[in-house]
């Protein structure tokens, strides 16, 4: 039977964000076997995510603008075919500053998936099912998060770090060839201008105070995320003396949890539109709570694990109401910089926490780790809910001109 367009559609946007988020995690399965070949430190091991994530921030406004000016579809293929290479090109690396330029090129690839994928799903998709078609595009990024860890460790056991990298990043041209060979399909924004709408400039609609909490709410939430994916499994290895292979199980867990919890987050988002944030604000604190008693508690190998699946269910769940909280707010038209703007603040946010993470755990104090973690999430409400009271002023707001 043949699938609907709209399931295509977020099929082939879907692959391509589970590349991008797929190859972020493939990459701390490699810091102990780089640490060997290259002799750096934590630290130093740290900046390939932050350089990765760094410039995917610092990119995703500028691309925002490009993508509502030209379209999304050439950006698509062109950054997921850069951010696949630079993976695979990480395999023939014989200096550490070599995987820290290649992780750069890969950031900069990485950078047009958010404004182009939303940009798409924002003209593509029915208005009833953007909950559950966002939904569906976190699920996957989410997806590439959970599967990078152990498929990673799996193919470094079999073939070693060298080949293990050249595979998953010759994996991605296959994935870019489909959405080049369907891009009819995929369908930009609409770009209706509303009769007496408020107009302002992409400037002025960026630097908003609904924009700029938006911005800091996803920031806070990737700072937490970007601490937990980077060192979970060196947290509860050295500190609470797991074997690495549970460790690793407890991470990929964690990542499973989300990946589940947004389908479910995506599905209320469409059927109880007015009550997202009490959602979302009591899921972030449960997230938070059970992050805590992993760290606090003496609990066994598997009960860490249930609890951090249960931590990513309840975090994965708010996501997908968040995500549709900043379409809604954002003018018609524009989804490309509003999307560009604020989830720059996933990959900064990831960017900020491995290196100052790794200095704590390289003087000796990896119990800090998931309590900023923590603290971090529950500082991430005040933004989400100022900035949904923010939004809901700012409704004459409709059109910016360009």
């Amino acid at each position: 039977m043949a699938l609907s367009r709209s399931t295509r559609v977020n099929i082939l946007i879907g692959n391509g964000h589970f590349l991008s988020h797929f190859y972020v995690l493939c990459l701390p399965p490699m810091f102990l076997a780089w640490q060997s070949s290259f002799h750096v430190s934590f630290a130093e091991l740290g900046m390939t995510i932050m350089l990765m994530s760094g410039t995917t921030a610092l990119l995703q406004t500028p691309v925002g603008f490009l993508v509502d000016r030209h379209g999304a579809r050439p950006f698509l293929i062109g950054g997921a075919l850069l951010m696949s290479l630079s993976i695979a090109c990480m395999g023939l690396a014989t200096s550490f500053w070599q995987i820290l330029v290649l992780a750069t090129l890969s950031g900069v690839g990485n950078s047009v998936i958010h404004p182009a994928d939303y940009a798409i799903l924002s003209g593509s998709v029915d208005k009833d099912r953007m909950g559950r078609s966002f939904a569906l595009h976190t699920f996957s990024g989410n997806l590439g998060f959970s599967a990078g860890p152990p498929v990673a460790a799996f193919l470094m056991a079999l073939v070693g770090w060298r080949s293990t990298l050249l595979i998953v990043g010759l994996l991605g041209v296959p994935v870019v060839v489909s959405i080049l060979l369907q891009s009819r399909i995929l369908m930009d924004q609409v770009r209706e201008v509303a009769h007496g709408a408020v107009k302002m400039s992409g400037r002025e609609l960026l630097t908003s105070r609904t924009m700029i909490l938006f911005f800091m709410f996803f920031m806070l939430g990737a700072m937490a995320g970007g601490g937990v994916q980077s060192w979970l499994v060196t947290v509860l290895h050295n500190y609470k003396g797991i074997d690495l292979p549970v460790a690793a199980t407890a991470l990929t867990a964690y990542m499973l949890g989300s990946t589940c919890g947004v389908l479910f987050g995506g599905w209320f988002a469409d059927t109880f539109k007015h009550h997202v944030l009490p959602f979302v604000t009591g899921l972030t604190i449960l997230s938070s709570v059970l992050m805590l008693g992993i760290d606090w508690l003496g609990l066994p190998a598997m009960a860490i694990i249930g609890m951090t699946f249960l931590s990513g269910l309840a975090l994965g769940a708010s996501r997908t109401p968040r995500d549709v909280m900043v379409k809604d707010a954002a003018p018609p038209g524009q989804i490309g910089k509003v999307f560009g703007f604020v989830s720059a603040g996933l990959p900064l946010g990831s960017a900020i926490t491995p290196v100052p993470f790794g200095i704590l755990i390289d003087r000796g104090h990896p119990e800090l780790v998931l309590v900023l973690v923590a603290v971090i999430l529950l500082l991430s409400l005040f933004c989400a809910g100022s900035a949904r009271v923010s939004a809901r002023a700012d409704e004459t707001v409709v059109q910016p001109a360009e």
